[in-house]
């Protein structure tokens, strides 16, 4: 597809931190009409002031209803939606075994329902235009297991299942529908650990910036960065022997698990539990 400088209405949940809000951040430099949504109102509040925007909804992206009302509010404010980036999500760390029915239920509703509520209610608006493009995030986790990840991973690699069949089933109805697929990025999700040995984190803006350019230009995936996107991808085809040998050599095997400073990850995990 040939890029597009076309200036768009885009709508973005978890947008008042993080991933979403730096990706809020470039559209509106790039000249897109932007909207948010975030459970978090205090922190919504203070997003929207920092960006000047006009429409910032409080968004419980687990309630069909709540993303719904998002999309209506965005659309009468901005005009039809061009774009729907399902953004929202959550990242607990540490051993299956010790993780609460609580924590597991919330990245499985927020990280999955969440994104397939939004595709639906975006889908149901923009078939009949036949125009539109769904943007999930979802990460290189949702391609290449990570201990200490289980149930992250896992919901990660539902939303890349999940964007591809959908994707396919579209293909004719001029709706797009991709994901973007970070590396481990500095945000609040990886508060307290350290990374791969050898290996950089993402910073937000790399991400927004390879999410504005999928909008101008669609294709089914992006991997951020180029060299975790291509070690991941590699990876597919290295014998279990050596991929764990390799996952020792970087530190990947522990890096979620004994490595983690809790107390530098506690107000994350707070703020997670109250969501």
């Amino acid at each position: 597809m040939t890029t597009t400088n076309k200036r768009r209405v885009v709508a973005i949940t978890g947008g008042a931190r993080g991933i979403g809000y730096h990706t809020a951040e470039e559209l509106i430099r790039r000249g897109h009409r932007v909207a948010i949504g975030d459970i978090d109102q205090i922190q919504l509040k203070v997003a929207a002031e920092e960006l000047g925007l006009d429409v910032a909804v409080r968004l419980d992206v687990t309630d069909p209803a709540s993303v719904a009302s998002f999309l209506d509010v965005t659309e009468e404010a901005l005009g039809p939606i061009d774009v729907l980036i399902n953004n929202a999500g959550v990242m607990p760390t540490g051993h299956v075994h010790e993780e609460t029915d609580e924590v597991t239920r919330r990245q499985v509703e927020i990280n999955i329902l969440g994104v397939i509520f939004g595709t639906k209610i975006a889908l149901q608006r923009m078939l009949p235009r036949r125009q539109g493009h769904i943007i999930n995030t979802a990460s290189l986790a949702g391609e290449l297991p990570v201990p200490g990840l289980a149930t992250y991973c896992g919901t990660k690699f539902a939303v890349i299942g999940f964007t591809e069949a959908a994707r396919q089933e579209y293909r004719r109805s001029g709706v797009t529908l991709s994901t973007v697929r970070p590396t481990f990025t500095n945000t609040e999700l990886v508060a307290g650990t350290s990374g791969a040995k050898g290996m950089r984190n993402a910073e937000p803006q790399e991400i927004a910036r390879a999410t504005a350019a999928l909008i101008e230009r669609p294709q089914p995936f992006v991997r951020v960065t180029r060299i975790a996107g291509t070690m991941v991808a590699a990876m597919k085809f290295v014998p279990e022997r050596i991929a764990t040998q390799l996952g020792a050599m970087l530190g990947t095997d522990t890096v979620f698990l004994d490595r983690v400073d809790s107390a530098a990850r506690q107000a994350y995990l707070e703020r997670v539990g109250r969501s």
